[in-house]
């Protein structure tokens, strides 16, 4: 398996594209965005609310001229005694008209619009130009609420009164202070509001790169499983968040999953050029065998009608070991496939005595003791389960020597079914036993093609059971076969084959058992 090269830096590089700057951006424009909405609607409540105090004194002021009653000649006649009365005590007289109401622009109009001169005085040029900024005077009497006007350059609010005698005067206050308050107010808000984007983006972009971190230990984590090290995964970290947090103990499950199965994968593989060699290796011998027998009989070299008879019979000894080579071969090969099993009631019991039976009639001089009473019935296949019989108990036949007691049985506990067969031979050691199941392998490099407990393991499998081993040198060796209850459970669900394997101790070296 060929893995990928390290990610390319551009990959990783950091700046406006990066998740940090654009989190970071988000919460800085968010703000800002805030920061304008509540200095506006602030600024809206401050006008209104100046603006409001500033109505309610011209409407004062203008209700009082209309609940006064007065005409133009008693404000002249008032206005001269003003006069009079500041020039009696030394004050200096207020100069200009427009000062009778406080903060105020104070002037009367005739019929035409223009400015009336009052108590003597001439209009100003404030009088002036506020006559000039209001068009309809008749129509600002008749409304309710003061409007905005512009006298000479300069805002202000304006109303009207009607005298007593039908005089309309105009009253007016400037509004400037009011707008250069708010503009103060506007101008610290905003620098405020500059502040506090400037402090959000260093923080956001602290605890972004906080947060971040465990991200970017996890594209190191990538990187480094890129470049061949399946073993590294992505470490906890306590900043964490829980989406973070699960998204890490996600990766780490799916690397896991990625580790078992590129090392199953390369076992895999390895099995299967060890397989590929033995095979070739075990059908080499017979063809090499009777290869040699033909060139003989090709060369005249054989003369002697014993000569030929013999070389027949190796011949035909090396066809039928390759022929059954080939045979167990194929009955891997259609195990590894999961076959639709024929599944019936199989009575274990019956299975087991042929087995024993079969066993003393080929070895008449050895001790076989059976344990398997009445009936015993699972769902299985029944040609397989005979033929996992046949290899275990050929596997003792041909392994151990011909006066070792041997034991068959089945028993049901624990709600499954066991069958077993034990013999009192020499064992194996606990390095052999845990390759007892592997293709080819013969322990001592002794006889047999190496494939009889593999096809065990396989049709046990296929049935959905276990194998369990349990051996040691001068212990003997017992196969002990797990089956569920209900038998076969599905082609493609397995059980894992145990091996147990007792410590070996001072015990001699033990024959091959395949």
């Amino acid at each position: 398996m060929t893995l990928p090269r390290r990610f390319p830096r551009r990959c990783r590089r950091r700046g406006l594209y990066s998740l940090r700057a654009k989190l970071t951006l988000a919460n800085v424009v968010l703000l800002a965005v805030g920061v304008v909405a509540a200095t506006t609607f602030s600024a809206m409540g401050m006008r209104l609310y100046l603006l409001d105090s500033v109505d309610r004194e011209l409407m004062t002021t203008r209700d009082s001229i209309g609940a006064a009653r007065i005409s133009m000649e008693q404000i002249d006649a008032l206005s001269a005694l003003v006069a009079v009365s500041n020039r009696a005590s030394g004050e200096q007289a207020a100069g200009d008209a427009d000062s009778l109401v406080q903060g105020a622009v104070f002037t009367a109009l005739d019929d035409e619009g223009e400015p009336l001169t009052i108590a003597g005085f001439p209009p100003t040029a404030g009088q002036r130009a506020l006559a000039a900024a209001v068009d309809d005077p008749a129509a600002l009497v008749a409304d309710d609420e003061p409007y905005d006007v512009d006298v000479a350059g300069s805002p202000h609010r304006v109303t009207a009164a009607r005298m007593d005698d039908g005089t309309t005067v105009l009253l007016a206050t400037s509004t400037a202070s009011l707008h250069q308050v708010i503009a103060k107010a506007l101008k610290l808000d905003f620098a405020v509001g500059g502040l506090l984007l400037a402090t959000l983006a260093c923080l956001t972009l602290f605890s972004v790169r906080r947060r971040m971190r465990p991200l970017e230990d996890m594209v190191e984590t990538s990187s480094a499983i890129a470049e061949g090290d399946l073993t590294r995964r992505v470490p906890s970290s306590s900043e964490a968040t829980l989406e973070v947090e699960q998204l890490r103990l996600a990766l780490n499950s799916m690397l896991q999953q990625v580790e078992t199965a590129y090392r199953t994968r390369e076992r895999s593989a390895a099995q299967l050029r060890r397989f590929v060699g033995d095979a070739s290796h075990e059908l080499r011998t017979p063809l090499s065998a009777i290869r040699g027998y033909l060139q003989l009989y090709d060369k005249g070299m054989l003369t002697e009608p014993d000569e030929r008879r013999r070389a027949w019979d190796r011949m035909n000894n090396e066809v039928d070991r390759m022929g059954h080579l080939v045979d167990e071969l194929l009955t891997l090969a259609r195990l590894d496939q999961r076959p639709e099993l024929r599944l019936r009631n199989v009575d274990l019991t019956r299975l087991v005595r042929d087995a024993a039976a079969d066993l003393r009639a080929q070895q008449p001089d050895r001790p076989v003791t059976v344990r398997a009473e009445g009936a015993l019935l699972v769902r299985a296949d029944e040609s397989g389960l005979r033929q996992v019989l046949g290899n275990l108990v050929s596997n003792v036949r041909t392994h151990t020597p011909a006066d070792v007691p041997v034991r068959l049985g089945v028993e049901r506990s624990d709600g499954v079914v066991r069958l077993y067969v034990a013999d009192e031979g020499p064992g194996l050691p606990e390095e052999d036993a845990t390759r007892i199941f592997d293709r080819f392998f013969r322990a001592g490099g002794g006889t047999g093609s190496g494939l009889g407990m593999a096809i065990v393991q396989g049709v046990v499998e296929t049935h959905g059971g276990e194998v369990t081993v349990t051996t040691a040198p001068g212990d003997g060796l017992k196969v002990t076969v797990t089956l569920g209850n209900s038998g076969a459970r599905g082609s493609t669900e397995h059980a894992a084959t145990v091996v147990r394997a007792r410590s070996t101790t001072d015990h001699p070296q033990s024959p091959s058992r395949k």
